[in-house]
């Protein structure tokens, strides 16, 4: 059987003419006939060449792999237990799921509290006003994604260094609108961004107090890439020091572009050349120009290459180091890197699990870790933590975020209407009905909470959804704070899954009962 998807998604707005008749190998329908007008990715690609490389609608969409892992968290069952509690008294009064402790803190010289293990990593299109916001309500980090500024209309520059950027500024002011006192609105950078004096500018100007460096492409690993079909906006992006191919100032080009002849502009963002040398020297000029915490973000690369990252963060005092597993969320990746590229999470945290074990016997200081890559509900995000456990103690959530943004936003724009969804109807017509957590709000924020929009309330509730959910996980495995999760509170459901992971399966199990008993 093939674990990857056919030649049609709707990732790509593509079908197949046969879905029930496929050559697995291949992805094509088995038979292909001269009949067909072509609505698979190789009829795709005949008509628009390298632009079926990417997902269609990425202005307004977000992408996921559609391969299907031979294993998954699926493929785990949480072991559950009846005895004791671990982390409170065992208390029948106390030892209740409201009392879990989900709180952490990220930063080893400056600390910051979170309410739950949660960062909401990097976006920058879409919904973003609601989704930092969301962040704040919640009271956990959330990261500004990688070419923010690009996007920027009134972006302003001197010696190719940003000056002024409106953009940014609004981006950082939706999360510090609504700061509680937990939590923190981290600045992403890739070369691009280094390139032009992003993460200065932004900690100078506008106060920001956690910055991410981005290695590669997060959970792709490639060179960010977007199609400039317009001369001028083209030279302009070359200005910016952006890498434009081909070159739109070649007067050859430019003769060639007005004629319809040649390829397409592409601005291409530059592959990371770091090294730990040069990480070291940039680290200590975040710092000495007032940055309060560094972080990583690194994708599921070569383990010989998560080691030397894992190095570099522990010999410099990382506060934070983010991996992103193959499958998760992606803006414009190319759609067969998004299901061929990197680990799976479970392949992925079962690396990290070794490599990280093996650095605290040797005597390194650990930083600490977070593990991203599809998590969506609170049954993944705790056998995420129990898979990684005692070493990634955070989970980084996405495209689910995302999603809550958007759906929030929606359903609110429809009740200001007067349209409001039939499924909703029966829970009132207002918009504090409808939306339950509006009281949880106005408790933190007064009556101002009327007015938080509705995206941000989307991404707070469901937040506020996993973080019970997640305690209710752990106070049916007897687990009241997060430091009490074991990699023995899951189970592997097939010896495929206990192989990759090291988690034991019901085998090895039956085979200590003798011990045990």
């Amino acid at each position: 059987m093939s674990f990857s998807p056919s030649l049609g998604s709707t990732v790509t707005s593509t079908k197949m003419r046969t879905p029930e008749k496929l050559s697995p190998f291949s992805g094509m329908c088995s038979v292909c006939t001269a009949d067909c007008i072509g609505s698979c990715e190789i009829g795709y690609s005949a008509i628009r060449g390298e632009e079926a490389l990417y997902p269609v609608g990425a202005d307004k969409s977000q992408f996921a792999s559609e391969k299907d892992y031979p294993v998954d968290f699926s493929h785990f069952n949480i072991n559950g237990h009846v005895f004791g509690a671990s982390g409170i008294d065992a208390d029948t009064c106390k030892a209740s799921f409201p009392n879990v402790d989900i709180g952490t803190a990220v930063g080893i010289e400056n600390p910051i509290k979170l309410k739950a293990p949660f960062i909401l990593p990097a976006m920058a299109k879409l919904n973003w006003p609601d989704y930092y916001a969301g962040a704040a309500l919640s009271g956990i980090m959330a990261v500004i994604g990688e070419d923010a500024v690009v996007k920027d209309a009134e972006l302003q520059m001197s010696n190719n260094k940003v000056v002024k950027s409106p953009l940014l500024e609004k981006m950082i002011n939706s999360f510090n609108r609504y700061h509680n006192g937990y939590g923190d609105i981290v600045l992403q950078a890739n070369v691009d961004d280094e390139h032009i004096g992003v993460l200065d500018y932004a900690i100078k100007e506008l106060g920001a107090a956690t910055v991410e460096l981005k290695f590669g492409q997060a959970a792709k690993g490639i060179q960010g890439m977007g199609f400039v079909y317009n001369l001028e906006d083209a030279l302009e992006f070359q200005k910016k020091g952006y890498l434009i191919i081909p070159d739109p100032s070649d007067p050859i080009v430019q003769e060639k572009h007005k004629k319809g002849i040649g390829p397409h502009f592409q601005r291409i963002g530059k592959l990371p050349m770091w090294n730990e040398e040069m990480l070291e020297k940039r680290i200590a000029q975040l710092r000495e120009h007032g940055v309060k915490r560094i972080l990583f973000k690194m994708a599921a690369f070569d383990p010989a290459d998560i080691i030397r990252v894992l190095k570099v963060a522990s010999n410099n005092k990382i506060d934070l180091v983010t991996f992103d597993g193959a499958g998760g969320g992606s803006g414009n990746s190319p759609c067969k890197m998004m299901n061929e590229w990197g680990l799976p999470p479970v392949y992925m945290e079962s690396i990290l699990y070794d490599i990280l074990n093996e650095m605290k016997d040797r005597g390194y200081t650990l930083p600490k870790v977070a593990a991203a890559g599809g998590f969506a509900m609170e049954d993944q995000i705790f056998k995420g933590l129990s898979l990684g456990a005692p070493y990634i103690s955070m989970i980084a959530i996405g495209r689910a975020a995302m999603a809550a943004a958007m759906a929030g936003k929606r359903a609110g724009e429809l009740i200001a209407k007067g349209d409001i969804p039939k499924d909703l109807q029966k829970y009132g017509n207002s918009l504090s009905d409808i939306y339950r957590d509006v009281r949880l709000l106005r408790d933190t924020y007064g009556f101002d909470a009327d007015n938080i929009s509705p995206g941000a309330i989307g991404v707070f509730s469901y937040i506020n959804r996993v973080s019970t959910g997640l305690r209710q996980m752990m106070a049916l495995n007897r687990k009241f704070a997060l430091d009490k999760i074991e990699r023995s509170d899951i189970i592997a459901l097939t010896k495929e899954a206990g192989e990759v992971s090291g988690i034991s399966t019901i085998m090895d199990y039956r085979n200590r009962i003798r011990e045990m008993i």
